[in-house]
């Protein structure tokens, strides 16, 4: 590459420039590179933490419904639970990281309003439907850590790919440009001088 470069000092001006915007380049990638990484990692560990929170709390949901399914009848809690109705009230906005857009689920807790009679119910019945409730709440906090953890490694990948290309192919080829000219240059220049040196000793 370097050598099909006119070694001229127009080249080696262009030639610096290119290798210093490259470097400039790598340390701005770079930098965004580990803030994203450091991010991502944030969320893995708060991900994590929700996951077993989750768990947690299905497995006490779960123990109240079995006691409701073992005490009212499992065709009457059915019953019961398909009169609850669906919430669903939530939004996705969208929050920018280093330019990375990530999701935002937006939401307000609401307090459970009684849809069935407390007649044939009972207290194991009411824990369910608290505990799958709060589970819902984590749900959209995962749901919003989860999808942010994905663009973020896809991000990650993009700036990892250009930041090699710029460390391992652009910055050693403009590097070796300019260290061809500047050679070829200085050769020059020593040639005119003892060229120039010569003429002035035949006009002696």
């Amino acid at each position: 590459m370097s050598q099909l470069t006119a070694p001229t000092k127009a080249n080696l001006i262009k030639a610096k420039t290119a290798l210093a915007l490259s470097r400039s380049g790598y340390e701005l990638l770079d930098k965004k590179r580990n803030v994203l990484i450091r991010e991502m990692m944030d969320m893995v560990d708060r991900a994590k933490n929700i996951q077993n929170e989750i768990y947690g709390i299905f497995e006490e949901a779960y123990n109240a419904l079995q006691v409701a399914n073992l005490t009212l009848g499992i065709r009457d809690v059915d019953d019961i639970t398909n009169s609850i109705p669906n919430d669903e009230n939530f939004e996705v906005l969208l929050k920018s990281i280093m330019g990375v857009d990530i999701p935002v689920v937006k939401y307000k807790r609401q307090e459970i309003k009684p849809s069935y009679g407390f007649f044939n119910t009972n207290t194991s019945l009411d824990e369910a439907r608290l505990k799958f409730n709060e589970v819902k709440y984590k749900l959209y906090e995962l749901a919003e850590i989860e999808n942010s953890i994905f663009k973020l490694a896809r991000e990650i990948e993009k700036t990892s790919k250009r930041t090699n290309a710029l460390q391992h192919i652009l910055i050693p080829r403009y590097r070796e440009q300019v260290k061809y000219i500047e050679e070829v240059l200085e050769e020059k220049e020593r040639e005119d001088f003892f060229k120039i040196k010569k003429m002035k000793k035949r006009n002696k």
